[in-house]
């Protein structure tokens, strides 16, 4: 079943551009992980949502995701509150609905056109001299 996490942080006046390069930079991979999103939610703040193949796999990659975190942890600031610079939820989805429409299938080219092929039929009957039966 798909799982979600959502990280909501602030990061440090003047570190946006840094943080958001940050991101970009990230090479590593984390099994079960399907697509990753940096969201702007306002002024410094951001949410990093993850799409994931379940809860177990969030569970596998959480040091690894710890990990991450400690190497732009710098940049964020405390969310008050006792949370300390990041306030983490996940969960598995209940709902999911797609919006999207569905691609047609791409046409095959086969050499000529419809187009192509019937002016071609019809140049060579207009000049072929007509056969009359006898």
């Amino acid at each position: 079943m798909t799982a979600y996490n959502v990280v909501r942080m602030r990061v440090k006046s003047g570190f946006d551009e840094r943080f958001i390069a940050a991101h970009r930079a990230i090479k590593e991979k984390f099994p079960g992980a399907r697509k990753v999103s940096v969201v702007k939610t306002g002024d410094r703040n951001y949410c990093i949502i993850g799409e994931w193949s379940g809860m177990n796999a969030i569970a596998k990659a959480r040091p690894q995701m710890v990990g991450l975190l400690d190497t732009f942890r710098d940049m964020l600031e405390d969310l008050g509150g006792g949370l300390g610079v990041t306030d983490p939820v996940s969960g598995d989805a209940v709902v999911q609905r797609s919006f999207a429409k569905a691609k047609p299938a791409a046409k095959r080219k086969t050499g000529a056109t419809k187009a192509t092929a019937k002016k071609r039929t019809v140049s060579k009957t207009k000049n072929t001299p007509k056969k009359r039966g006898r």
